[in-house]
């Protein structure tokens, strides 16, 4: 039995009748962004360990348990949404691989010790913190939408200590975040490797932004082709149905 709470819905995963996740328009929804990070991630496929900063409802570990049998732990600081992240790992059985941790995640180096993961994974708040009166009065949606309990510094420093070296970083982003995203991995010695941009449609300005890092990794950074959400007449590409789907949808 499915326990929801207020205005919680259960969806299907996408197009995966086999998975469901709760969420909640007031609380939290899952969005885009964590379904392309999820496939931008590069995982362990049998063994090792991957650890989802900012997890929300926990749908990057749901999205990640579909790729790897490897244990992947979620931390998410907002006890709500924590608690639907561990109800959607109940509800899809998933209790022996994916584990949640309802703490900071600056708190996590100290928690986990340093260099345990060989993946860490974050969709982190956008946006610099604006001033009080211009903060969504909805508290869950300010929390993870502005960098009010973590900065960008913080999110790359935590990934830093957390990711054993060798180990990968995931994170997206804004495209406007790309020089600060760039220095930070440096100053924190993740090497960027790999950066995509996401455009809504072609001619359009990217508005998303996927960027991995190695631990102690050497220079050699490479653009992969620009994806394209939608075409001209509003139907998703084909690339971007293939990753929500899995296939190319005729």
């Amino acid at each position: 039995m499915v326990h929801l709470r207020d205005d919680e819905r259960l969806d299907y995963l996408l197009a995966d009748e086999k998975m469901r996740i709760i969420q909640s328009p007031s609380v939290f929804s899952f969005s885009l962004d964590a379904v392309l990070l999820a496939k931008f991630t590069y995982v362990p496929i049998r063994k090792g360990s991957i650890l989802d900063l900012c997890t929300g409802n926990g749908v990057i570990p749901l999205f990640l348990s579909k790729r790897s049998h490897a244990h992947i732990t979620g931390v998410e600081i907002q006890e709500r949404l924590y608690d639907m992240a561990t109800r959607n790992v109940a509800i899809n059985q998933l209790e022996d691989q994916v584990s949640m941790i309802h703490g900071d995640l600056k708190d996590m180096p100290a928690h986990f010790g340093n260099r345990n993961f060989d993946v860490v994974t974050c969709n982190p708040p956008y946006f610099p913190t604006p001033n009080k009166d211009e903060q969504n009065c909805n508290e869950y949606l300010a929390i993870a939408r502005h960098e009010i309990m973590a900065t960008l510094e913080d999110v790359v420093l935590a990934c830093s200590k957390l990711v054993k070296p060798g180990g990968k970083v995931s994170i997206v982003h804004r495209p406007g975040r790309l020089v600060d995203l760039i220095t930070l991995f440096r100053k924190y010695k993740l090497e960027p490797k790999r950066i995509q941009f996401v455009y809504p449609k072609k001619g359009k300005e990217a508005n998303t932004l996927l960027i991995e890092g190695i631990r102690d990794g050497k220079p050699d950074l490479k653009i992969l082709e620009p994806l394209y959400v939608y075409h001209d007449n509003g139907e998703y590409t084909d690339a971007l149905n293939e990753i929500l789907y899995g296939k190319n949808i005729d």
